[in-house]
Order: structure tokens, then sequence, then C-alpha cells
């Protein structure tokens, strides 16, 4: 009885911050629905400024369900997947969120493209498969979005469109709606030219610590710029490929490098045959 009367309160309360918002902005309209639905959902809402590691990964797995829903199409075949779970996993290692339970996908789609949403969740497609020359650009690939991950910048924007959009409030963001724009996020919207940068610079450093070429970022950077005809799905959701492939071969030179400019050896990466062989394995 007294949990249920501390409830009333503070849906009560609830109500009235709801009021005073509806009198004081111009998205009234909207913000009235949105407190409505969260009083009829007992104020299901994410907590954006202070996520958890479980929920974030609780949400990615929502947002991964919700895209098989839609009709993402993945590769079943048990040998391909536990190989990118390998490289991803060896990326992870040196990572700052090693206690996340990472997940690697591969999608059947021949546009050249990798994702990365909240909570680990990290799909590259066949097309990008394909079109890297060895494993260490298909590992550059990764690392980035592993960047994105290890830095909460699907968080982050998430939390800046629910504020413009005025669907941030007081107590958090509605789940369902945080979920399409998580979406919206992490599969057709390109990220900001810091985030790019950041997950560039954060990549890099994956891949020197893993003891991967890190100049393998560079060369598929170039590779997508330098083929022609329609430009491949992620130069167009990534901005500036030109400014990062110029900033990725200072901070190699500055400091972000291994043995392996110096000296290829097998765990490099670098050998096309290998990873060609492997390809045709699967």
């Amino acid at each position: 009885m007294l949990a249920l009367k501390k409830q009333r309160w503070f849906l009560l309360l609830v109500s009235l911050v709801c009021g005073a918002a509806i009198a004081f902005h111009p998205v009234a309209a909207q913000a009235q629905n949105l407190w409505q639905r969260l009083l009829l959902q007992g104020i299901q809402v994410i907590q954006l400024s202070n996520i958890s590691p479980r929920q974030e990964v609780a949400l990615g797995q929502q947002i991964h369900e919700q895209m098989l829903r839609q009709g993402m199409r993945l590769v079943q075949n048990p040998a391909a997947q536990n190989y990118v779970s390998s490289i991803g996993a060896r990326l992870v290692s040196v990572g700052e969120r090693r206690g996340l339970p990472y997940q690697f996908h591969i999608i059947q789609d021949r546009q050249v493209n990798a994702y990365a949403t909240m909570g680990g969740f990290v799909y590259v497609t066949t097309g990008l498969m394909l079109r890297a020359e060895n494993e260490a650009e298909l590992a550059s690939v990764i690392a980035h979005e592993i960047g994105h991950i290890d830095q909460r910048h699907v968080i982050r924007q998430l939390q800046q469109m629910a504020i413009a959009q005025g669907l941030m409030t007081a107590a958090g963001l509605d789940r369902d709606r945080g979920l399409q724009i998580a979406m919206e996020l992490a599969f057709r919207r390109p990220r900001s030219r810091e985030q790019e940068l950041e997950a560039d610079r954060y990549g890099l450093g994956l891949l020197a610590r893993s003891n991967y070429d890190p100049r393998a970022m560079v060369t598929f950077l170039q590779k997508l710029q330098r083929e022609g005809g329609v430009p491949p799905t992620i130069l167009s959701t990534h901005p500036a490929p030109r400014d990062r492939q110029l900033i990725a071969e200072n901070l190699i030179r500055s400091g972000f490098s291994n043995e392996c400019v110096v000296t290829p050896q097998p765990l490099c990466g670098t050998d096309t045959l290998a990873y060609q062989q492997q390809l045709r394995s699967f």
C-alpha cells in the first residue's frame, strides 16, 4: 500500500512537470503525447546520461532483433562467422571496454559497408569482405566500428537527436522511440566528422596494439576512393575520406605503429593470398 501511494505521488509529480513543460515550450503537443505514453507505460524510459553497460547491451540486442524483423539477412556459415568474430575478439582484447559482450555479424549484402550499434554489436557486409585485399584491411574497418562503440558515439548521438527533436524529458527517453532513433543513427545516418576521426584514431590504436598492420586502414580507404563508378556506401556514410587518410598517415608516423610497419609477419594480416584462401574456404 505504501509503495502504491508513493507511485501515485510520483505520477502526480510527473503530471505537474509535464503541465509546466507544455505551458512554456513550443513543442507542447508532442511533449504532451510523449508524457501520456510514458505515464501509461509506467515511465519505461531510457536514462541516456547514465545508461549502464547492461542497459546498453539490452538496447543493442533489441535493435538487432528489430533489424532482423525488418529483413536484415545474416550469413549463417559458422566458419565465416567464427573468422570475423576471431578478428573482432583480437581487437577488443586490447580495447577499453573488454567487459562488453561483443558480437560480430556478417550481413548478406553486396554493398561495401559496416555498422556499429550500442552494446557491442558490429556488422560487416559480404561486399566489404570481398573488397578488402587482406585480413588487416578487414580488421581496420572492424576496429573503426569498435571505436564507435567504445567511445559511445551512438548513445551521444541519440541523446543529441532526442533533445533536438524535443523528445528528451526529465525522466529520460521513451524506449520505443529511442530504439527507432538508434536504428536510424546506426544504419542510415552518417556520424559527425569529429566522431569519424575519433573512431579512426581509436581504431588505429587497436590495430597497432593487436599487431595488425595499421597502414591497412589507409590502403583500404585509398582503394575505395580509387575505384570508379558509384562510390561505396561506406564512403557516403563516412565523411571526408581523403582527410581521414591524411590524418591516419600522420598518426601512424607519430607513433600509432608497430613492428608490422618495419618487418611484415604472418600475424600482421597483410598476406593477400592467405586471405583469399580463407574466403574461398567458406
